[in-house]
């Protein structure tokens, strides 16, 4: 493979060059670097060390395009009408809904660049460069293929690099790879088809050297670097709406449809039929058309997804996106990173084997909270205890510093001698104190090459001492003799391989410590010196553990039909284990990048179902995970923390982002962000989009019935030629002021208990299922009933058409009323003191409502805007027991439901009552969602 430019290899195939392959084939100079005129002319040839910024729409393209939307261009229409008809303050209502929702929207939109805009910032602004034999400190952006970087600890890495020098070389590529540890890079090259992780003797834009020095070339810059790729990534995953607005998308155009062939057919038949003028036949048709458009929904629904929002935040959780609150509730697949989500990204001791004892560490991170144990028996570490003395030697033997900052442990150095460390406070022993009572003298630092690190330190006693520790078998060599209860004995080879090999099963990282005594006047330390003569002293088995909430939460969420799914760039063993402590892919085999590689997208597919467990996989194959679980009909929450989870997130239907840890880039890609890092929030926040999910139905099931009735009873007037119940402007205010008003009461509904005992609900379930239609029409029916009723009872009674059109005004409104409280519970009975009274909001609602009423009926100004006029009691009583009629029938058909087993209870026989939607649906929702288009909107 060849790159269109130089001819020298594309990116992915440098890793496999050796090193004075790679500096010949860019044509420069491993020790003098590029020329100066070379490099400008490379520069102008591949231009500057910066991702391109895409191209963007224009701002008000974007703001226009929030408009088109169907429920969108009915609240026009009806704004358009209300303006007609001279309601202006109506007209207001309806543009300021319109309004609210296009900026929301026009907000939102910009999140994508804002996410490429975040990588761009991630690359370095200054480097140090060879350049005709000199050192010089550069920007970043003015790298080019061919130079000479120099890199040292702390440094961040400017281009990708080929390393062509290394001395102790760690690097930090967690924002890529996911690997919780840093990597040591040699400079052997490795095989084609290594994974990012495995490329050691490889340095990528954006990651951080740990420790060491090096020196290496450039090999791509800008667009042509991994976080350049993964930034192409990021700007081609695809958007789609959440199944939330798919599917009031899909009511929307349904609705619109219908009112807009019911309008023109009723005006046929009053026209044609009934002989109707079509001047007056257009004013009853502007009030049917009125009636049944619910211009309160997209207000109501942000209104919703707002207080959702607040609620969320206080369990920390930040939403970035309003429709996602919602879109937690239908997912079906959780797709968690492993480092820093459900591990505390902070290695910690688990296991102490000395020659006598095997010793558990309790606790976990870099908090010294926690003890030990041995076969089941906590052991009390005092001064002459042989962890003391193994304690010791791992802090004197560690480069690193543990310290306690704004009440939380912070690690400056390596993550496995921050393990150490820990392992030694947990011990009772003070690390300023030891260091102070044996002051290192010499040091033989870390290296890939030996794979030990060695100390001499000096007591104040004239006392020697020659602290190793390192890999098992490179230590196990040095040694002679091992330390049983304060004595040297022989050494047991078999022993401590057993020992290995159990730490390792566990997927533990070994270490061994040992010691030995010099003479003291020994002040330089040499190879020669580690030959032989040491006392084995122990073995570490270290690891990231999982958060104590994470398990607890992962359990809810299997509970709840939620699969979740382990993706990370970690070692298979590792993650495998770590899986099996959280309970995530037990019995099931880990599938690696690799094997992915040779996956066509149909295979990827089958398996991606089936296996829980990802390791060792790149920012593609994330990518291709969240689009294959999408494929099969999977609704994807997928969370990380690393510019690697940035493409993955974006392309999600719902991200997750972690807001402590987490780099910018996956920040700004995510819909929703955790201020706490804990995978349990997610638990949390899956529940409160559950909540949110049941209150829009709610909403919706008490909405259409008002915009039914009040439909009936002018189509009704219309069919049989009575005088018009409701006019235009009336039909506006039931459905702005009074609707509106209570409605909005439901959206503080608190969540069900039993919402995670439910399976996830199918995206392919419409808005509006069989039941909540026959809901919907019966309600509808009902309060025509009683409306209708009342207006010709009125009319019979020789009332004025203000006064019967009055009585139906109140009758439709006191019937929703009764009908809000009947909607607390979809299949549960309200007919409790909890049930009546049990939402604080839905009776100041209905205050609120009443109050309205008062005024509409008994005020000179809405006399003479809607030509309202006064009740005397007794219609009012006529009113009321209108409504009363509604509540007490709509009581008995739920009893009904849940007594004869009918309709959606039917598979959810011997329910408790009064768990509202809960029991029903838990029966109705499939686990496995259908097709959803894949990723999230905008």
């Amino acid at each position: 493979m060849t790159s269109p430019s130089n001819g020298a290899p594309s990116a992915p195939d440098w890793h496999a060059l050796a090193a004075d392959e790679t500096v010949e084939r860019l044509a420069t100079d491993a020790r003098a670097g590029l020329s100066a005129e070379r490099a400008e002319a490379l520069l102008a040839r591949h231009g500057p060390n910066l991702l391109p910024a895409p191209p963007r729409r224009p701002a008000w393209l974007r703001l226009l395009s929030q408009f088109h939307n169907l429920l969108i261009y009915l609240m026009l229409t009806a704004g358009a009408i209300t303006a007609v008809l001279g309601h202006w303050v109506d007209t207001a209502v309806l543009l300021t809904a319109v309004v609210i929702n296009a900026i929301i929207g026009f907000i939102q939109e910009g999140r994508a660049e804002t996410a490429l805009d975040a990588i761009r910032r991630m690359l370095s602004l200054q480097a140090t460069v060879v350049r005709d034999g000199r050192r010089h400190h550069l920007p970043a952006e003015r790298l080019v293929p061919g130079d000479i970087v120099v890199l040292a600890s702390g440094d961040k890495v400017p281009a990708d690099l080929r390393l062509l020098s290394v001395k102790g070389l760690k690097a930090d590529e967690s924002v890529l790879t996911g690997e919780s540890l840093p990597v040591e890079k040699t400079v052997e090259p490795v095989a084609a088809d290594s994974q990012i992780g495995d490329r050691r003797c490889m340095m990528y834009s954006g990651t951080l050297v740990a420790s060491g020095v090096a020196r290496g070339v450039v090999v791509a810059t800008g667009r042509h670097t991994e976080l350049g790729r993964i930034s192409a990534m990021l700007g081609e995953a695809g958007t789609a709406p959440t199944p939330l607005q798919r599917q009031i998308d899909d009511f929307s155009r349904w609705l619109g449809f219908a009112i807009v062939g019911g309008a023109a057919a009723a005006f046929a038949v009053g026209v044609l039929w009934r002989g109707i003028a079509p001047t007056d036949m257009f004013i009853m048709v502007v009030a049917l058309a009125a009636s049944a458009i619910p211009e309160g929904l997209p207000a109501i629904m942000t209104i919703t997804l707002a207080l959702g929002v607040r609620r969320m935040a206080q369990r920390n959780a930040i939403v970035r996106h309003l429709p996602s609150v919602e879109s937690l509730g239908s997912v079906t697949v959780i797709c968690s990173d492993k480092t820093g989500t459900l591990t505390c990204n902070e290695m910690t001791v688990q296991r102490v084997v000395t020659a006598g004892h095997v010793y558990e560490v309790e606790g976990s991170g870099y908090a010294p909270e926690g003890g030990f144990a041995t076969g089941g028996q906590v052991v009390a570490v005092d001064d002459g205890h042989e962890l003391r003395e193994v304690a010791r030697a791992a802090l004197l033997c560690n480069d690193s510093q543990l310290r306690k900052v704004d009440g939380a442990w912070q690690l400056e150095g390596d993550p496995t001698e921050g393990a150490l460390l820990t392992l030694a406070l947990k011990a009772g022993i003070d690390q300023d104190a030891e260091r102070s009572a044996m002051p290192r003298v010499d040091v033989i630092p870390f290296e890939s090459e030996h794979r030990f690190m060695a100390t001499l330190n000096h007591d104040h006693a004239g006392h020697g001492y020659i602290f190793v520790k390192g890999a098992p078998e490179v230590v196990l060599d040095m040694c002679e003799t091992q330390r049983v209860a304060g004595f040297d004995l022989p050494l047991d080879h078999d022993y401590w391989r057993r020992a290995s090999t159990d730490l390792a099963a566990r997927a533990l990282r070994l270490l061994a410590v040992a010691v030995r005594r010099v003479p003291s006047g020994k002040s330089e330390l040499a190879f020669d010196d580690l030959r032989s003569g040491f006392t084995l002293l122990a073995l570490f088995g270290s690891i990231d553990p999982p958060r104590e909430e994470a398990k607890e939460a992962v359990a809810q969420c299997q509970s709840a039909g939620i699969r979740i799914k382990m993706i990370t760039g970690d070692h298979a063993e590792t993650a495998r284990a770590i899986g099996a402590q959280l309970g995530i892919g037990l019995g099931k085999p880990a599938l690696t990048g690799a094997e992915i590689e040779l996956m066509d997208d149909a295979q990827l597919r089958r398996v991606a179902t089936e296996i829980d467990v990802f390791a060792r996989v790149s920012p593609e194959h994330k990518l291709r995970l969240v689009e294959a679980l999408q494929a099969e009909g999977q609704v994807v929450s997928m969370t990380g923390d690393g510019v690697n989870d940035a493409p993955a997130l974006e392309r999600a239907d719902v991200g997750v982002a972690m807001g402590g840890k987490g780099t910018e880039a996956a920040k700004e890609a995510a819909d929703i962000v955790l201020t706490d890092d804990n995978f349990a929030t997610i638990s949390n926040a899956v529940r409160e989009g559950r909540g949110i999910y049941d209150n829009i139905r709610k909403f919706i099931l008490f909405m259409l019935p008002t915009n039914g009735g009040e439909a009936l009873v002018v189509l009704a007037a219309i069919l049989f030629a009575l005088p018009l119940p409701l006019t235009p402007a009336q039909v506006l205010w039931i459905n702005m002021a009074t609707v509106s008003t209570l409605g909005l009461a439901l959206a503080f509904e608190e969540t069900e208990n039993d919402v995670m005992r439910r399976p996830p609900r199918d995206p392919r379930e419409k808005l509006l299922t069989g039941f909540f239609v026959w809901r919907v029409a019966m309600v509808s029916v009902l309060m025509m009933i009683g409306a209708l009723g009342l207006f010709l009872w009125e009319l019979s009674r020789g009332s004025s058409i203000a006064l019967a059109q009055t009585v139906t005004v109140n009758a439709v409104v006191v019937a929703e009323m009764f009908y809000l409280v009947n909607s607390r519970r979809i299949y549960g009975s309200v007919l409790s003191f909890e049930g009546l009274f049990g939402n604080r909001h839905v009776i100041a609602a209905i205050v609120a409502c009443v109050a309205l009423q008062l005024a509409y009926t008994h005020t000179a100004f809405f006399h003479s805007v809607f030509r309202s006029t006064d009740l005397g009691p007794a219609e009012w009583g006529r009113v009321v027991l209108a409504g009363a009629f509604v509540f007490f029938v709509a009581e008995i058909e739920k009893a009904a439901i849940r007594t004869f087993g009918w309709g959606p209870y039917k598979r959810s026989k011997g329910s408790p009552t009064g768990v509202g939607m809960g029991s029903a649906t838990a029966e109705m929702a499939p686990a496995t969602s259908s097709q959803n288009g894949g990723a999230r909107a905008r």
